[in-house]
């Protein structure tokens, strides 16, 4: 028998992805999710344990002979939004958001089938154990979504407590469709900013403006200066995205506000533009802040900070060659960069060591290709969004073959494809 998802019975893990996606948990408060991963690697009784490692994180290490090491990784977190996909299992959870109040929470960007894919490999790893030989880290990661997971995690002493990997590889689900698998060579998802800026005005009574300096007007000005910035100021071969994500101002229609706080999120694949995005930003903050004659200066904070996701070129140069042969017409080898972002990265880069990173699909074939002859792909959920449906299979056969295929590559027990047991 090969070595892949044909290896293990996948009906438990069918279930278990039904349980993640009804039951999430919100950045940095994954207890439960981090627990039954624990609670599963444990059953296979061949991984040493860590836990808690920056937050709820989790590392579970098989030492299994001489050999190269190797970390897959997962992250566990969902995100703060009402689930409409009319699903069985939909999400009714509610929790505590960042800002004390209640929300509801969903696994809008597919993290449940991070988790299931690799705990299944690792499952079909543990069992094919003849078949390669090294170390094999798998790691469950919190706080993707707030971009901090990653670097907590080598902040607490990650790797005091397990080994420096020779490699690190990660993967992601998206709105592609089921059972397609996409690598580039070089950068395949964008770097990404978030900012708090908060614009000090002048309060006072609705009906005497003109003893104001109203933050409302100021915010709308400042909003609409920046939609210029990408399509004015950066260049047309340049990947750049701008948005304005929240505006918060006043509590009543009669009283002008103090203050206004927008939340700006910004991406890019170079350096040079993410020093011109963040750039712009001030200065047209500050410029707009004295066009309406504030007394105070903005305050400008930096709350997110995510690297670009750039993969070593030898790594996907040789996942390039098993995947396209495993996969064959289902892969593509140049996959279109993402303005999505991911802190998947730094596990490698804090230790200098290369890594590379993946998508594949997990919309219904059936709904994909029917979207496509209707020329509406466009109209396809996207991750992050509150219908953003996977089908389980093939998403979950496919995501636990990519995973496994890569680590035998890595580990040189053979291609990866057709391996023994």
């Amino acid at each position: 028998m090969s070595l892949t998802s044909q290896s293990i019975d996948l009906t438990p893990y069918e279930t278990l992805f039904k349980h993640f996606h009804a039951n999430p948990e919100l950045s940095n408060a994954e207890i439960n999710t981090s627990q039954t991963c624990a609670s599963h690697l444990a059953s296979l009784k061949v991984f040493t344990l860590h836990t808690r490692i920056g937050g709820y994180g989790l590392a579970g290490v098989f030492a299994n002979g001489p050999g190269k090491t190797i970390m897959l990784r997962a992250d566990m977190d969902a995100l703060p939004i009402q689930e409409d996909t009319g699903l069985e299992y939909a999400s009714k959870i509610t929790a505590l958001g960042a800002d004390g109040l209640d929300t509801p929470v969903m696994h809008a960007c597919g993290h449940d089938m991070h988790m299931t894919c690799l705990l299944a490999a690792s499952e079909v790893l543990v069992k094919g154990r003849d078949a390669w030989s090294g170390t094999l880290i798998v790691l469950f990661q919190p706080a993707e979504e707030r971009g901090s997971g990653a670097r907590a995690m080598v902040d607490d002493g990650l790797y005091d407590r397990i080994p420096v990997p020779h490699f690190v590889l990660g993967q992601h689900v998206m709105a592609m469709r089921a059972g397609s698998v996409g690598l580039r060579s070089g950068t395949i998802m964008a770097g990404a900013d978030s900012l708090k800026i908060t614009l000090f005005g002048k309060g006072g009574h609705g009906s005497q403006p003109h003893r104001t300096v109203d933050p409302a007007l100021l915010a709308a000005h400042v909003v609409v200066r920046l939609q210029g910035v990408v399509s004015r100021e950066v260049e047309y071969n340049d990947v750049a995205v701008l948005t304005v994500g929240s505006v918060q101002v006043g509590k009543t229609e009669n009283v002008i506000s103090d203050e206004a706080v927008l939340g700006v999120d910004f991406r890019s694949t170079r350096e040079g533009v993410r020093e011109q995005l963040m750039g712009a930003v001030e200065r047209i903050v500050r410029a707009e802040c004295a066009a309406s004659g504030c007394v105070r200066e903005p305050l400008i904070e930096r709350t997110r900070y995510l690297p670009c996701t750039v993969n070593d070129e030898g790594m996907a140069s040789r996942l390039k060659r098993v995947f396209g042969k495993y996969f064959e017409g289902r892969f593509d080898d140049e996959l279109p960069v993402t303005t999505i972002a991911e802190d998947f990265s730094i596990l490698a880069s804090s230790r200098g060591v290369p890594c590379v990173f993946w998508h594949w699909g997990g919309v219904d074939a059936e709904v994909w290709d029917r979207m496509s002859r209707e020329g509406k792909l466009g109209d396809v959920p996207m991750n992050h969004s509150k219908g953003f449906k996977l089908v389980v299979q093939p998403t979950l056969r496919t995501g636990v073959d990519t995973l496994v295929v890569a680590a035998l590559e890595f580990f040189g027990g053979g291609e990866g494809v057709g391996a023994k047991l």
